[in-house]
């Protein structure tokens, strides 16, 4: 899969594209990283990429002209007979969430605009962006932070990437934990300043020790999440027994 990054901040991915687990993803070619500066498709001696706001107010708008300039050189690039899909990372867009990122995981790739300043002009969005994507309900600087989450998580769901091929299935939200949080985790020692290890997670017995962690899941995302709760009753997925155990109190 090819993702291209339409940035004005280049430079601000070569650390997250070459460190870290994910690396494997990136440098393997497994997900394909292009970067690409509007600044580059800017006419005259500044380059400029963005002007003042019709009707006044603060900040500044970027231009259309350099966005779509820059989008058509990244097209021809990828010579494809389908155009793939243009994302933008918006406070306007849909919230980005685990199903969300397996889909863009078996993709094969798109387009990701990183705005800046005040955001775009409005006819470059209407002309050319197919999909609009949002972290949460706050305002970032601009879109690289939103562009570099939405490639870690789907670079992490490449097979081969991680160590432990099963490890992804068990995060938060996955399918396989049937959409609810996971469960705390303990290493060496056994006991630290004073707090011990559930005494379970040492006994060695497999089938006590994911009846554990199950009801840990399901008491810690009542707790935090019971929205998620909400979802997995819906969908059928919670067993008498989970139910049996959401009804007890939590330890």
């Amino acid at each position: 899969m090819r993702f291209d990054v339409i940035t004005l901040f280049p430079e601000l991915f070569a650390p997250f594209l070459s460190t870290g687990i994910n690396r494997k993803a990136f440098e393997g070619g497994l997900v394909e990283v292009h970067l690409h500066n509007p600044r580059d498709f800017a006419p005259g001696n500044y380059r400029r990429v963005d002007d003042r706001p019709f009707g006044g107010g603060p900040g500044m708008v970027m231009l259309a002209q350099p966005l779509t300039d820059c989008l058509a050189h990244i097209r021809t690039q990828r010579a494809q007979a389908q155009p793939c899909p243009v994302v933008l990372f918006s406070p306007l867009g849909q919230t980005l969430k685990h199903e969300g990122v397996q889909t863009w995981a078996k993709s094969e790739g798109a387009v990701l605009i990183c705005g800046r300043y005040e955001g775009l002009d409005q006819r470059f969005i209407d002309a050319h962006v197919d999909v609009q994507l949002s972290l949460g309900d706050f305002v970032l600087s601009g879109g690289e932070v939103a562009a570099m989450a939405l490639l870690d998580a789907v670079a992490r769901l490449q097979p081969g990437v991680l160590n432990d091929e099963d490890s992804h299935h068990q995060d938060s939200f996955n399918p396989a934990l049937d959409g609810l949080l996971d469960c705390p985790h303990y290493t060496r020692p056994e006991v630290w300043e004073g707090q011990a290890v559930p005494e379970v997670l040492l006994s060695g017995h497999h089938e006590r020790i994911e009846a554990w962690r199950r009801a840990q899941r399901l008491q810690l995302t009542a707790r935090l999440r019971p929205d998620l709760i909400a979802q997995a009753r819906e969908a059928g997925r919670l067993s008498p027994a989970d139910e049996r155990c959401l009804a007890s109190p939590s330890p």
